[in-house]
């Protein structure tokens, strides 16, 4: 198709969707009218079937001794789990009851763009009043989650699980199954939050440091914080106490119990459904077998913690062999606050939680300045601690089509003598002439990594210097064998950029506008390498509507697939992509107020030839 054609077919199909998205007139079911502004139930309920209703609506939601405004989905937060099967037809109805447009966004799931569920890229959303209808034969299974695309609704309570079960036999054999969904609630209108962030980016921290605090930072080093207006305590935009935590809607205070039996493989389908939160998940004294990473299934790897970004999913196994309790802690990455539940096998059996941890801190690394402090550990096979650097001579190149990306050596620093050099005067943070022609500078960039790398062998900040086993992106291995992989075709660079006194955030220095903005473009069936890199000191995790990518880990025909991936601060990570879902897609930071301050950019791919 040509280019006009193509515009022209996409603005048929998505004047046609916002026609029937406003043309029907819906009647309020009963349950609604007596929760429009009522008490919101909390856990998660199950739909499935041929046809599948979605009520949004206003309501009021509480936990501990906070209460607020929320965004119920058929009365409860999280709304329900939809529970599908692989190749068996659906479909998503959804009615918004608010008075505001709404939308859902099917998180992970592969299915044509224009039920995507992003207004202003794939379809105009859904107005008051109007119903949306999703017609959905699952490609695939594994578990994934939905959440509304419009404002910052999710914030709110607009969310919920998918189970997509397989067609055959499940490769992952389990006698029983738990959803944890973590997330967030506060009582502050997510707008405000975002005034307060742009008014200042520090607004919501509690963790400051001090001239009196016992950190082992020299005059240089603190002059070097300074100068780059930020803490290393920096760690969260918003964290306890703004944050009461969630696991299934239910706060630390509610006590939320979830059965086992002695000796059964219990499968925890674990989903990072907050806005804005990094969680290090562990149940202390149970290792866990992670089985599955963004709904693709993985080589099984046994581990004691993991830290799960947002947007991310992670199944694990836990086979706990005797009765008892256990406790089910989802630390916040700054350890502000802590998600609870107990896994236990009576009611009523208490579980003991562990502590909150010591904040961790931002190190030289996560300014991009290479291999110096935390983040140059690399982990080995078994995560557990400092290992030998990755021995990239004895990976499958030839297979990855290119060469992975090299970590610089802990002594390299692009020729500085890094001992010699006056941290609070010799490094220019800010040395725009440092990143490419493609980058757009100004005011909303604050930071540029000097020697930003790839640091898919790091654990996620505070977890490298635990004496347990800790995943990595680098012990992901997917469980199926990719036969047919082939090099890429082209390779691209994005940055991730930001200013954080401004809380301003881009790809390549600009913002997303709806309108008049140049997306990403990629013909039909391309295969891209894609390296982001990020030139801020906050870790972000990037989401790509519509598609999977491979991660580029070190596992040549075994690159694990992923819709969502960390990408540390001031360092870098590669994907391989396979452009073969045609129309316009985001592709965004899943911080929410990040992405709402303009970290996002549309990814068009072509249709084929002929398409019409």
């Amino acid at each position: 198709m040509t280019k006009s054609n193509l515009l022209l077919s996409r603005r048929r199909m998505i004047g046609s969707l916002a026609a029937l998205s406003s043309a029907v007139a819906l009647p309020m079911p009963a349950w609604a009218m007596g929760q429009m502004g009522g008490p919101v139930r909390k856990g998660i309920h199950e739909l499935s079937g041929a046809k599948i209703d979605l009520h949004i609506a206003d309501g009021r939601f509480a936990t501990g001794s906070r209460s607020g405004h929320a965004i119920a989905v058929n009365g409860t937060v999280p709304g329900p789990l939809i529970r599908l099967k692989e190749g068996e037809q659906t479909i998503l109805s959804v009615h918004n009851m608010l008075d505001v447009d709404s939308s859902v966004h099917w998180h992970g799931l592969l299915l044509p763009f224009q039920f995507d569920g992003v207004p202003g890229i794939s379809f105009p959303g859904i107005r008051p009043g109007a119903r949306f209808d999703v017609p959905l034969t699952p490609r695939q299974s594994g578990t994934y989650w939905w959440h509304s695309h419009s404002g910052l609704q999710e914030q709110v309570g607009h969310y919920g699980p998918i189970i997509i079960d397989p067609a055959g036999p499940d490769p992952v054999q389990y006698d029983r199954e738990h959803i944890i969904l973590l997330s967030e609630f506060t009582p502050m209108h997510p707008h405000a939050i975002m005034k307060k962030l742009k008014v200042s980016e520090g607004y919501f921290s509690r963790q400051k440091t001090t001239a009196t605090d016992d950190y082992d930072f020299s005059g240089a080093q603190r002059r070097m914080w300074g100068r780059m207006r930020m803490m290393p305590t920096d760690i969260a935009d918003v964290s306890a106490p703004t944050y009461s935590y969630l696991i299934n809607g239910h706060g630390p205070e509610d006590g939320l119990e979830l059965a086992y039996s002695p000796g059964e493989r219990v499968r925890l389908r674990i989903i990072n459904g907050s806005a804005m939160t990094f969680f290090n998940m562990r149940l202390p004294g149970m290792p866990m077998t992670i089985v599955q990473a963004d709904g693709q299934n993985v080589q099984p790897v046994e581990v004691d913690e993991l830290q799960i970004g947002v947007a991310e999913t992670y199944d694990v196994i836990v086979t706990p062999s005797a009765a008892g309790a256990f406790a089910i802690a989802a630390e916040s990455m700054d350890r502000s606050g802590m998600a609870q539940a107990v896994l236990t096998s009576q009611p009523g059996r208490k579980a003991a939680f562990p502590a909150l941890r010591e904040p961790p801190l931002l190190s030289m690394v996560d300014m991009g300045h290479g291999g110096m402090g935390h983040g140059s550990m690399d982990h080995g096979s078994d995560g557990a601690g400092p290992a030998a650097p990755m021995d990239h001579s004895k990976m499958d190149h030839a297979a990855m089509g290119h060469a992975m990306p090299v970590a610089a050596p802990v002594d390299a620093h692009s020729g500085h003598d890094m001992a010699a050099m006056d941290m609070s005067g010799g490094m220019d943070m800010r040395d725009t002439a440092l990143l490419p022609d493609t980058v757009k500078t100004g005011p909303g960039i604050d930071m540029v990594a000097m020697n930003p790398q790839d640091r898919t062998g790091y654990p996620g900040l505070g977890l490298d210097t635990v004496p347990h086993r800790v995943l990595n992106y680098r012990l992901l291995k997917s469980l199926a064998m990719d036969h047919h992989k082939r090099a890429p075709d082209r390779e691209m660079e994005l940055h991730l950029t930001g200013n954080m006194e401004r809380y301003m955030w881009s790809f390549d220095g600009r913002k997303f506008s709806a309108v008049g903005d140049d997306p990403i473009r990629f013909g039909f069936d391309e295969r891209v390498r894609v390296k982001l890199v990020n030139d801020t000191m906050m870790a972000h995790p990037i989401h790509l509507h519509g598609m999977f990518f491979e991660l580029v880990n070190g596992q040549g025909h075994y690159q694990p697939k992923k819709h969502t991936v960390i990408v540390q601060p001031g360092s870098s990570a590669t994907f391989d992509v396979t452009t073969d879902e045609p129309g316009d897609w985001a592709f965004h930071c899943h911080l929410l107020y990040h992405m709402h301050a303009g970290m996002m950019q549309t990814v068009s791919v072509a249709f084929p030839e002929g398409a019409s």
